[in-house]
Parts: C-alpha cells; structure tokens; sequence
C-alpha cells in the first residue's frame, strides 16, 4: 500500500461496494524519465515536465504513460463486473464462487435510479425516476427475490452439492470481488468511456471512484488527460469542412490564445491546424 497516507485511496462505492488502492508504480515523473529515456535528476522544472506530458497526450505517445501502473481491490456487483471486463488490458483475479461460498451480499438501486426504459437509447435508461412508491415496491421486490435465490443456494449446499454448481442460479445482483492492475494508458482509456455520461450509471460510479484517487498520484497526466482525452471533441473531415464553411476566416491572437492557456508550442500547434482550414 503507497505510503501517501494523506491521500484518498479508498471510496465507497453504491450500497456495499468500494475501490481500495493496494498499491502504485511511479508518478507524473515516471512518464517523463521514460519519454527522455535518461536525463538527470533535478536538471527539468516542474513547467517543463508539464509541457513534455501534454506534447506526449496530446500527439498520442502513449507508451510513457504505460510506465505508470495501479492496482486496486474492488467490490462490485456481477453485472457492473461484465462490463468491466470488456477491458482486456489489465490483470484480474477475482473472488471465486467454485473455491468459495458466495456472500449473501446483493445490489439493490437507489430509488432515484430505479428508471424505465430511456426512449431515445435502447441500452440504457430515462432520466426520470420512478414515483417513489413505485420504486420503493420494485426494490422491495429485487429484495424479496435476492433472499430467497440466496436461501435456495445456502439449502443446495447443505445438500453437499458442489459450489460451482449451487451458485448457477445466483442473480447479477450478487456482488464479487477482484484484484484489477492496470497501466495508466490503458487506465485513462477505461475512464474516458466509463466516467462518460453515456456510460451505465453504476459503472460511472466506480469510474469516478478510481479517477478520485488516481488523479492524485499523477496531477500533470490527469490534467492533460482531462483537456485532451475526457473533455476533448473529436471533429471528422467533413464537419471541420462544414465548419470552415459557416466560421470564414479565423484570425489568432497570442495574447486571446494564452487568455485560454494556450501558449508556446501548443498554441503553435493550434495556429497550425485553424490554417489548414480557415486560410
């Protein structure tokens, strides 16, 4: 465990989750000593270290980045789970329900998160919550249900069934645990699409979680990660067509650019790009 003991490194997470830190491998200068490959300790300001990280993020030189390595310990519901899978760039081990008993531990929502069905996207849901005496009956139900699956998987066990057999019927509800190590590269993929507002709500707060925490060990790459990566638009050709077409000209002013911290090489590097399409 890092020894930054004023540090968050862990967060609750929905009804009975969390995100633990266990440990982390390297820091903001981690990423510039790999981009340099050598250099002397002390020789670079902290400025420079900065400018050398947004350069790296923002042209897509993303093997310095994998320098830096996380490692958590979550507790998190099995279907929050099968998303998080999908990223197949970490390490997991994850809580075993053949070696184990599976906990009588379960997900029930908020009522405020208890939706129907979102009109305009087919995976996900509205943003108006049920009446709370609807929603208070559905959790009641997702209650009463999760009880009685976990008292029928406790009577097969008595039985001497096998495990891996009597946890079949156990519902995605049901929380797991895993070890998740990650590089940072690889981490900010993750974040960018599961702390999205598009993303599922549960897993958009265990991305939160992980982005309170990881934020704090590498403050540079967090910052060039949210202005290049997180809060960035990509533009295809034809709309930076069609957005030449309704702007006309665009004339660059140093001292605007720099009133919205664009400066030196980078401001060059946008002065460059308005030229290739508002002449």
């Amino acid at each position: 465990m890092p020894e930054h003991t004023s540090l968050i490194s862990e967060v609750a997470c929905l009804d009975k989750g969390f995100v633990r830190l266990v440990d982390v491998m390297g820091n903001d200068a981690s990423i510039v000593q790999a981009a340099r490959v050598s250099y002397g300790a002390g020789t670079k300001q902290v400025h420079e270290d900065r400018g050398l990280i947004r350069y790296l993020m923002r042209h897509l030189h993303t093997t310095p980045f994998e320098m830096v390595e996380f490692k958590f310990h979550v507790k998190l519901p099995i279907f929050v789970a099968r998303q998080w899978i999908r990223h197949r760039t970490a390490n997991v081990n994850e809580y075993s329900g053949r070696y184990s008993e599976m906990k009588d531990e379960f997900y029930v929502p908020e009522l405020d998160q208890i939706r129907g069905q979102s009109t305009n996207n087919k995976q996900g849901r509205s943003d108006e919550p049920f009446a709370p005496d609807v929603a208070q009956k559905i959790a009641d139900g997702m209650r009463a249900s999760q009880e009685q699956q976990y008292a029928e998987y406790l009577g097969m066990l008595e039985t001497g069934l096998a495990r891996e057999i009597a946890r079949i019927n156990l519902p995605v509800s049901n929380y797991t645990e895993w070890y998740w190590k990650i590089d940072l590269h690889n981490l900010f993929h993750f974040l960018r699409l599961r702390i999205d507002a598009h993303a599922q709500y549960e897993i958009q707060v265990y991305g939160n979680a992980i982005a309170q925490i990881v934020k704090q060990y590498v403050p540079l790459a967090w910052e060039a990660f949210e202005d290049y990566l997180l809060h960035s638009e990509r533009l295809s050709r034809l709309e930076l067509k069609a957005l030449a077409a309704l702007v006309g000209s665009v004339k660059a002013d140093d001292a605007q650019l720099a009133s919205v911290g664009l400066k030196g090489r980078e401001a060059k590097e946008f002065v460059e790009k308005l030229n290739k399409y508002f002449p």
